[in-house]
């Protein structure tokens, strides 16, 4: 894996494996422009929504062994978009460090809860019996998404909680929690002018 960072709070991430190729490059203070192509239409659609909501400028372009299955292309954009949040997160000094959204999509409703810690951890709970067993797109396997934000807590050493409090359209269930957890991110690492240096009583994140 090759990261590279560059002025501001941006970084650029090239991940090759036997199972998947990865490129992805963000800048959090952007706009939300996403170029995304992951061969899985889903999945484009999900990053397409967290660059969107989040504000920051996403490229994800990745190939691989999809005829097996989607799995291993899904997981390792999950762990290089985490490394580029860390990367690019570079000292985290004068952010909010949380964040909190709640998200409906017609009938699904998904509350994100993110805290910029250096500690990873994931809790995702609420979604309806038999989700992890739709597939979404021909392609996406509803069990993904847990994974997807797992990998992200991970390699972005953050904090994620993830509650799905309705739905029923396994679609809407899924895309509540992306568009849930960008505007959680998005306020998390925020700039503040109120806070100076790094926002722990610790002195470090």
């Amino acid at each position: 894996m090759t990261v590279e960072t560059a002025t501001g709070r941006t970084a650029r991430l090239e991940r090759t494996t036997s199972e998947s190729s990865v490129f992805v490059e963000l800048d959090l203070d952007g706009t939300g422009r996403a170029d995304i192509s992951t061969s899985v239409p889903f999945y484009d659609h999900m990053l397409t929504a967290l660059a969107k909501h989040s504000l920051m400028d996403l490229t994800v372009r990745a190939t691989g062994d999809t005829h097996i299955d989607v799995h291993h292309t899904v997981e390792d954009i999950a762990i290089s978009i985490g490394e580029a949040l860390k990367t690019a997160l570079g000292t985290k000094a004068g952010i909010r460090r949380f964040g909190e959204a709640t998200v409906p999509l017609d009938e699904a409703l998904a509350n994100a809860v993110v805290d910029i810690s250096g500690r990873p951890y994931l809790v995702h709970s609420g979604e309806p019996a038999g989700q992890e067993y739709h597939l979404i797109g021909g392609h996406f396997t509803g069990s993904l998404t847990r994974h997807v934000f797992e990998a992200i807590t991970l390699h972005a050493q953050i904090c994620l909680h993830m509650r799905v409090l309705g739905g029923r359209d396994p679609h809407h269930i899924v895309e509540a929690q992306f568009k849930a957890f960008a505007r959680a991110l998005r306020a998390a690492v925020e700039s503040d002018p109120r806070v100076e240096g790094i926002p722990s009583t610790k002195g470090a994140l």
